[in-house]
């Protein structure tokens, strides 16, 4: 992963990521997988099309995340102070005993 995009969800960020943050990700996203800092002109329009996409993309995915467990001001906007039964958490999983006696001793 490229090490100047940083993480916009809490806890990471204090605060909402700022579209500006949202952008200068997308940005450096596009320079890493188009290989170029800058287009040449006749890329331009592309380049500057994909980091629109991409930074949409962005906003809508940390939009629509929540995050439980956390601390501060976004775990409470997102309720996770109550944790909520999932099928996969409802049953603990426990190896079965067939497994355990198929495995040949050392």
């Amino acid at each position: 992963m490229c090490r100047s995009i940083k993480t916009l969800r809490p806890p990471a960020l204090p605060e909402e990521a700022t579209e500006d943050e949202i952008r200068a990700a997308a940005l450096q996203y596009v320079r890493k997988v188009s290989g170029f800092r800058a287009p040449a002109a006749h890329n331009q329009e592309v380049f500057d099309h994909a980091v629109e996409v991409i930074a949409q993309a962005t906003a809508e995915l940390l939009d629509g995340l929540e995050i439980r467990g956390g601390t501060g001001s976004a775990a409470r906007a997102t309720g996770s102070a109550a944790p909520s039964a999932s099928p996969s958490s409802a049953s603990p999983s426990s190896p079965s005993p067939s497994s355990a006696a198929s495995t040949p001793a050392a």
